[in-house]
């Protein structure tokens, strides 16, 4: 016997209560709120051999980016291969099978084939959707959730968080006016649709709509704060936008009560992505010269140090370069060394275009040694790393402000080294997306000026 969900799949399972469990586990994740794992649990407590719960708690695992989770991910696929499946079901085996394989461009085929097939597999869209941002496929980030609308009616539960992931594939493509309208029409269907508010956002971020993107943020912090796992990351851009004004106060603030490791009331350890969001705040903080302290680089130098160190090579190369920026600012320059020797292994492994090993050597080694060189002051190294990484950054995954972490070292290295004709350039450039940047006005400041900076 099979049933339905709540998107109208079949599922292989007899339990009613499991399919339930199933599509509250879906629409959790789909509104990013805590906590689908509870769910698929309920659901395996209901029905041990529902292949579908087995499969989906896999994907969300995989999803962390983190080896240490790897193993009960195996798990998950090993028991779902043991379940009655149908051919939907087979095909998540394949898919999430890829992802442990460390295949990730195969993963990327293989849950893009099952939006294909089944674009009302809200759940494999997003996971798709996920690897598009993890690999820097701008273009799929933007058209697969397009494409999978014409499947859904306006106005229906799922049709709105498929709206903010076209919002942030369009933001990511540069169609600024489309993404806002988008993200907009999503949060006024669901006002906690966190993915939504954070796409919108983005498009302040990378317009320098810095008062807008407070008061955007700010007021809808009841909707994406609690219980949520973008929590971490609107609070980081919400401290991005104070951080560009040159409120180094309020940028701390902000920092310690959502994006810090320690912050109160976090119950479980930060995981890889919460960190990223963590070193990269704090190494733009040390760009500017605004110290942020020994203890918060402690901190998540520390966390870094659980999460990367539980494998022999990079899973994950944007996450390595991000645990060297905390090592770095820790003052810990031998643990920065071992986390770039597993990048150099990782490069080293045969790999096609879009996995690790590619992802590793052409980005993630260049920036895990400009950020080393950078660290020790040798800003001419440091400048000739980076060079030639922005037009290429996007392949490295993350999104438009993540990157721009690149840009921002990679003008500080140009100040630093005396190469003020190219930090000329870049401050330009800046200036004229930005004018009230504090970074840009200040490049521009110190590219201008007649002594070195």
């Amino acid at each position: 016997m099979s049933l339905t969900d709540a998107n109208g799949l079949a599922v292989s399972t007899d339990s009613r209560a499991a399919v339930a469990h199933l599509s509250q586990a879906g629409a959790l994740f789909a509104r990013f709120r805590a906590d689908p794992l509870a769910e698929l649990d309920a659901a395996l407590a209901e029905a041990p051999d529902c292949a579908m719960a087995h499969l989906m708690r896999a994907g969300l695992l995989l999803c962390a980016t983190e080896h240490g989770l790897e193993a009960d991910a195996a798990k998950s696929v090993a028991a779902a291969r043991e379940c009655r499946t149908n051919e939907r079901e087979r095909a998540h085996i394949a898919a999430a099978s890829a992802w442990l394989a460390r295949d990730f461009d195969r993963a990327w085929e293989e849950y893009g084939a099952i939006v294909a097939a089944w674009p009302r597999d809200l759940f494999a869209l997003q996971v798709a959707h996920q690897l598009d941002f993890f690999l820097g496929r701008r273009e799929t980030l933007r058209d697969r959730p397009t494409a999978a609308l014409s499947a859904w009616r306006e106005g229906e539960p799922g049709f709105g968080y498929i709206l903010g992931m076209q919002s942030f594939g369009l933001e990511e493509c540069g169609e600024y006016a489309a993404a806002e309208d988008v993200g907009r029409r999503a949060v006024a269907l669901d006002p906690a649709d966190a993915w939504a508010i954070h796409a919108v956002a983005h498009v302040m971020e990378m317009q320098g709509r810095t008062e807008e993107g407070v008061r955007w943020l700010a007021a809808r912090e009841a909707d994406w704060a609690p219980e949520n796992m973008l929590a971490c990351h609107n609070w980081w851009h919400r401290a991005l936008f104070h951080l560009d004004r040159g409120e180094f106060a309020e940028t701390l603030a902000l920092y310690d009560r959502g994006v810090r490791p320690s912050r109160a009331g976090g119950p479980q350890p930060p995981q890889a992505l919460e960190l990223v969001d963590a070193s990269a705040m704090l190494w733009r903080l040390r760009l500017v010269g605004a110290d942020p302290g020994m203890a918060r680089w402690a901190e998540v130098s520390d966390a870094w140090a659980a999460v990367l160190e539980s494998g022999p090579q990079s899973y994950y190369a944007f996450n390595d370069v991000h645990g060297i920026m905390a090592h770095l600012g820790a003052g810990r320059r031998d643990v920065a060394t071992r986390t770039l020797a597993a990048l150099e292994r990782a490069a080293s492994a045969p790999g096609s275009a879009g996995s690790n090993a590619a992802l590793a050597r052409d980005i993630g080694l260049p920036l895990g040694r400009a950020l080393i060189a950078f660290d020790r002051g040798a800003y001419g190294e440091a400048a000739a790393l980076l060079a030639p990484l922005p037009p290429i950054a996007h392949r490295f995954g993350g999104s438009n402000a993540q990157r721009d972490v690149i840009a921002l070292t990679l003008a500080e290295s140009l100040l630093r080294a005396g190469d003020r004709a190219v930090a000329r350039a870049i401050a330009e450039e800046r200036l004229a997306v930005k004018p009230d940047s504090m970074f840009a006005r200040r490049l521009a400041a110190a590219a201008w000026a007649r002594r070195p900076a």
